[in-house]
Order: structure tokens, then sequence, then C-alpha cells
């Protein structure tokens, strides 16, 4: 059994759709980032997505083990509604944009991932990682945490999306047996 720790990013302050587009995290509060080290368990590695906002933090998170990041734990691909806000996308396509929000599963922005695909990708990563270790850090974006807690907590993707995940927050579960032991907790 692993204890999956799943830590979101430190904050990108970006007000539009940021998916894959690499934008830096602001670390600058290490109160925050100093409890979030004394919250996790010490002896557990870290792993991270690839994008310089979740490596940058799991950097923060002090001398651990890193295993080699892994793009299957990035956020979900927004395609051409890439850094765009939504309101500019939803004058354009408003029942698409909709339907991605209100009924997540199939549906995909043009040239990007749906739910479904975030999911798969995202499962199929942490099901990889499955006891590699007592306790395993990932540090990953908003998707796939809800993803993973989708999972965990036997949610359908709308009852996930009901959740919010802050940035520096920490959410823990297990697969196997699955149950979610913490959701966006802030330490």
């Amino acid at each position: 059994m692993t204890r999956f720790w799943l830590v979101r990013h430190g904050p990108t302050h970006a007000k539009a759709m940021i998916g894959w587009t690499d934008l830096p995290a602001d670390l600058s509060d290490t109160a925050a980032l100093a409890r979030l080290r004394a919250h996790l368990p010490a002896d557990a590695p870290v792993i991270s997505s690839d994008l310089s906002r979740a490596v940058a933090t799991a950097d923060a998170l002090g001398p651990r083990r890193r295993l080699p990041q892994d793009p299957a734990l990035r956020e979900i691909h927004f395609g051409q509604w890439e850094r765009r806000g939504f309101a500019d996308v939803e004058a354009e396509t408003p029942d698409l944009i909709r339907a991605f929000w209100d009924t997540p599963g199939d549906i995909r922005p043009p040239g990007g991932e749906s739910w479904n695909d975030l999911s798969t990708r995202t499962w199929a990563a942490l099901d990889r990682l499955h006891g590699q270790a007592p306790d395993l850090i990932v540090v990953a974006h908003f998707g796939p945490i809800l993803a993973a807690l989708q999972r965990a907590g036997g949610l359908s993707a709308t009852q996930a999306f009901g959740h919010r995940i802050d940035n520096l927050s920490v959410t823990c579960l297990t697969l196997d047996p699955p149950q979610v032991h913490a959701v966006n907790h802030r330490p």
C-alpha cells in the first residue's frame, strides 16, 4: 500500500485557463512552505509533473529523494483554450465550454483533452507509482489531484469537481484500499 500525499503546486496568479502552458510558481510564501514541509512525511520520496511550477514546488520541499519528473502528472491540456479566459471562450463557444465544465467526461476543448483523457493518464501514473514507497509525495495540479480523489473516493467526475484544491494544499489518499484521508488540507 502506498499513501499518496498530493500537493498542488504554488500559485501562478494566472487569470486564464492554464494547463500545459509552462508558467512559474510564486513560492514567496516561505511560511506556508515551511508548514507544508513539516506536515509531509520526512522520508517520503517526491515526484512531480514536468511543468516548472510543479518542479519548483517539489524543489522547495527540501532535500528529499527525487523520482524522475512525470509528464503524465501534468494539468489537463486545454488545447486552443490555453491562456484564454473563461468569458472569452464562452463568448465563442458557450455550449461547448459549459458542457466541458458541467458534464466532465468525453468533451474536449479543440486540440485539448477531455476529463476522461486526464483521468486515464493520471490513474495510469498512480498505478505505476503504487508500491514504490509506503508514502509518496506527488506535486501536481488541480486536475490530476481531482482525478485521484475521484478514483480513491469512488466519486463521479461531477462530485470530484465539487472539491476545492488550493495551491500548496495536501490531499492524502490510498488506492489499495481506496480511501481518502484528507482533501485540500492547508498545513
